[in-house]
């Protein structure tokens, strides 16, 4: 058994855009929580990520992809800056 852990992909985290009000949760483990207003936990799913390229599958099956350019996601017409 392999004891040793494994760190987080670098893109885990908080994604938020310009005006807050779309918030993405990247957890680590390969899931998500999304977000909207006020409305926590508006969606949530499974992520996968290679190289840059990110594929959402929601829990209802809805699919969605984005990719990170220079430190910022662009997802569905959005973009999203890492929360600090």
């Amino acid at each position: 058994m392999n004891s040793k852990k494994e760190a987080p992909h670098p893109y885990v985290g908080m994604w938020v855009t310009a005006d807050g009000y779309i918030r993405h949760e990247l957890l680590p483990g390969g899931r998500y929580d999304e977000a909207r207003g006020n409305r926590q936990s508006a969606y949530q799913g499974s992520y996968t990520i290679e190289g840059d390229h990110i594929e959402y599958v929601d829990d209802t099956g809805f699919t969605a992809d984005g990719d990170f350019i220079d430190g910022v996601l662009y997802h569905a017409g959005m973009v999203l800056y890492r929360e600090q």
